[in-house]
């Protein structure tokens, strides 16, 4: 056995190992557990067997001797408000702030987590106790050195309801709060109870040292800290974050305008006139200015030379890419998504037989070859992608329109006429979607009524709306994804779903390393959220970007985050 316990490795690295070993586990899946558990990147890929590019500890990949030192990115992309990190609703939100404010933690392209502000970590048997060190030496804009004591503040705060932070719906989170009932009534009348932190879950032992103490066992709790809005921030922050952006990271927002653009510029200096150190090695671009071009506009941007990166175009602009000369195009499977979801509490979805009927008036292969020909995967109604390592494959969603005119006539709604808000927040792939879906649907005697709305107005009622069309970035287990959008009470539950079998069967999912058996679980957690037709899920759509050929290591990320300390241009 490779692993010698004395020195402290958590023992389910040994038993991952052993799963590995006995064909049980997948070289690339025990890296990522691996590396979850304590065990740095490299030290897990060499106990695999595997010798890839770049298996460093660090969160950024490794020097390029031939890079220029200096020089701007322009780099094209919807420029949005940035009140405050703890509630961004959108990647570009992040982007934006990355590289101003960092993470515990980093997933790379590899999907494998290494750490970031944290320096290590380690769990304990039953993961329910997870112990960070910090790096030393970690300096913020304003000269002072981070501490546990700030990461304790920022925990704190996506805790607090006041505060309405996504973050309390991660599975780290939602392990050190509890629901407390307010005394209050619902329309319904039904107790309201509201989230709250337990007290003594977070300690700082000293001043490089935060451990959590969860009522759950988590695995996935390094992931959770690189999702986008537990950047981590400086106690004194007061929204909104592009009036007070101090950091620790090697660049400083010098200026922004929504719709506009979004400057960053190299820190040199503290400001008691102190050089700043950053901690994570050498960068090589002076400045990135993020410039508005809407997604339909942003290919045409980079044709014409106005910018020399984009963050996004879509299928229907893949001919134009492949003409664009000097240019380099990215493309990444993913589980990027979009979602019709149905809110459970509004008429007419509160009826189960609505939801189904719609379910099964769709054939969603056709709609899928039609938006995305060239890559991406079949949805399947249960937001999980089979890129995810504990997919499960469940018997593919048949297409009955008898069944759905059956369902519709007993619920008294023969001839059922919905309105869906769309909002083309990543672009007009969504509307084709959604209107090949209203001529599937009128077959079964349903009117879909499509409800065009600016991108900006659709983030501001996503969560408000009985019936909307929802973009979902990648995120690296599916897991992940379910906790924060269909957990009881979490604020991105958009559908307003609650069911305490679901939270419990995803509960036991996430506590299980072995990925044969989270597997299994995963066909109960896929199959109540599918039976209960949340979600109408047509596709998972592939990520195609674009750069100068003069731009190196621009990141092919598949949840589009731009970490861009390794980024360099051609003079």
């Amino acid at each position: 056995m490779p692993f010698d316990r004395t020195k402290g490795p958590h023992p389910k690295v040994s038993e991952a190992f052993d799963l590995m070993s006995r064909g049980h586990l997948g070289r690339r899946e025990f890296v990522r557990l691996a590396a979850l558990l304590g065990i740095g990147a490299s030290t897990a890929y060499a106990l695999a067997g595997i010798t890839p590019a770049a298996a460093t500890d660090l969160p950024f990949s490794a020097d390029d001797p031939k890079a220029r030192v200096g020089g701007t990115i322009r780099i094209g992309m919807v420029v949005q408000p940035m009140d405050d990190p703890a509630t961004y609703s959108r990647v570009q939100m992040s982007n934006q702030t990355r590289h101003t404010t960092e993470y515990l933690a980093m997933t790379g392209t590899d999907n494998i987590t290494r750490p970031m502000l944290a320096e290590s970590w380690e769990a304990s048997p039953d993961l329910k106790t997870w112990t960070f060190h910090l790096r030393q030496g970690v300096i913020w804009h304003n000269g002072e050195e981070l501490t546990s004591e700030h990461v304790k503040w920022n925990l704190e705060r996506w805790c607090d309801p006041k505060v309405a932070s996504s973050n309390i719906g991660l599975s780290t989170i939602s392990a050190i709060v509890r629901d407390v009932d307010k005394g209050e009534k619902d329309d319904k009348g039904n107790a309201k109870t509201t989230k709250e932190l337990i007290a003594g879950s977070i300690e700082t032992p000293d001043k490089n040292t935060l451990v959590l103490h969860l009522q759950k066992p988590v695995l996935s709790v390094p992931e959770d800290f690189y999702n986008y809005p537990t950047t981590i921030l400086h106690p004194t922050f007061v929204p909104p974050f592009h009036s007070n952006p101090n950091g620790t990271g090697p660049y400083r927002l010098v200026e922004f305008k929504v719709g506009e653009k979004c400057t960053l510029k190299r820190v040199e200096k503290t400001p008691d006139g102190r050089d700043f150190v950053y901690w994570g090695g050498k960068v090589y671009l002076d400045e990135i200015h993020y410039l508005h071009y809407e997604a339909e506009n942003q290919l045409a941007a980079l044709q014409s030379g106005q910018v020399d990166a984009i963050y996004e175009f879509g299928s229907e602009q893949i001919e134009l890419a492949k003409s664009i000369p000097n240019a380099q195009l990215i493309a990444a499977r993913t589980a990027q998504t979009v979602v019709c979801r149905m809110q459970m509490d509004h008429k007419p979805f509160d009826d189960s037989r609505i939801r189904k009927a719609m379910q099964l008036s769709l054939d969603r292969a056709p709609i899928k070859a039609l938006v995305y020909p060239d890559g991406g995967d079949v949805g399947e109604d249960h937001h999980v992608s089979p890129v995810h390592p504990e997919y499960f494959k469940l018997p593919p969603l048949q297409r009955d329109i008898a069944g759905a005119k059956a369902l519709l006539k007993q619920a008294g709604m023969a001839n059922l006429d919905v309105t869906i808000d769309v909002g083309n927040t990543e672009g007009p792939y969504q509307q084709q979607m959604v209107e090949a879906m209203r001529d599937q649907l009128a077959e079964a005697g349903i009117k879909l009524n499509l409800n065009i709305m600016p991108a900006e107005k659709y983030w501001e009622i996503w969560t408000t709306t009985p019936f909307g069309c929802t973009t979902w970035t990648h995120r690296p287990l599916g897991t992940m994804t379910l906790s924060l959008a269909y957990r009881r009470g979490v604020p991105w539950n958009e559908s307003h779903y609650d069911n305490p079998a679901f939270d419990r069967a995803l509960d036991e999912a996430e506590a299980t390393l072995d990925v044969n058996a989270r597997r299994g679980k995963m066909e109960k957690v896929e199959k109540i959220l599918q039976d209960d037709a949340v979600i109408l899920q047509c596709l998972w759509r592939p990520i195609y970007t674009i750069a100068s050929k003069k731009v190196h290591g621009f990141p092919a990320h598949p949840t589009q985050y731009h970490q861009l300390n390794k980024t360099w241009v051609e003079a």
